[in-house]
């Protein structure tokens, strides 16, 4: 199971497509998001459930009075032919985001890596790990150079949900993980729940804020995305999906 955050990260989209706008979106009575196939509890093509990004989707597109269009990807580099209009969990920020061209809302909520733990453990932050601590870390993730150069041995894993089950199965001492992930692993392994720690906000690289993206969107469309987010913020649409995951949002920072 794949998070798409890095994938949005690095993604370079080509800056000369037409902007999409609200009418034309409207008239073809659809809006496209791109999401991982497989990506649990971001996202999944089986539907069963269809992941938090798929209901948040679903509820934009609910507001904007059409339906929701979905373009499954899973490399970076099949955005840019996908013909999608938006994706979620996006990085709030623009040196992130890089040359990736996208256009983002205001943040709706503040996540990052976490370490996973269990329950007894004493570690309390990525401060607290040492020579004496293996962590699970993504293979190539920032969370895998940050604790590398510490010296801190780690267990490189392709997928969150493997360094969680190591966790669970006592082969490694923490996991650096989102804490979407870890929460919905807490979920559907409820004989195997993990102790999340806080986030380390002395980690500046292991904290961002999330938007919905938009990838070329008139000045139109932008507003009425913006415009939707914030009236299922207010409702506490937003809240409830994620919490159907396990996932307890926090406030922008």
């Amino acid at each position: 199971m794949k998070s798409l955050l890095p994938l949005l990260v690095a993604v370079g989209l080509t800056g000369h497509a037409e902007a999409r706008s609200l009418d034309t979106i409207r008239s073809l009575g659809a809006i496209g998001l791109c999401a991982h196939p497989n990506s649990l509890p971001f996202a999944s093509k089986a539907g069963d459930p269809p992941g938090f990004q798929v209901e948040l989707g679903q509820a934009l597109a609910r507001d904007l009075g059409v339906s929701l269009r979905l373009d499954w990807i899973i490399t970076m580099y099949q955005m840019r032919s996908a013909g999608c209009d938006i994706v979620m969990d996006v990085i709030a920020d623009r040196e992130a985001q890089g040359e990736t061209n996208l256009r983002f809302t205001k943040p709706y909520y503040h996540t990052g890596v976490a370490l996973a733990v269990p329950s007894a453990s004493k570690l309390t932050s990525f401060a607290s790990l040492d020579q004496s601590t293996k962590v699970g870390v993504q293979v190539g993730s920032v969370a895998a150079m940050l604790i590398g150069q510490r010296h801190v041995p780690t267990s490189t894993f392709g997928f969150e949900v493997d360094s969680l089950d190591a966790l669970s199965n006592h082969e490694i001492d923490a996991a650096a993980v989102t804490p979407a992930n870890a929460a919905y692993y807490n979920q559907t392994h409820p004989d195997k729940a993990v102790r999340i720690l806080p986030l380390d906000e002395s980690e500046a690289n292991l904290n961002w804020n999330v938007a919905v993206g938009m990838i070329r969107p008139d000045d139109q469309l932008r507003d009425a995305i913006e415009g939707a987010l914030e009236r299922l913020r207010a409702d506490g649409t937003i809240v409830k999906i994620y919490q159907r995951y396990g996932v307890a949002l926090q406030a922008p920072k």
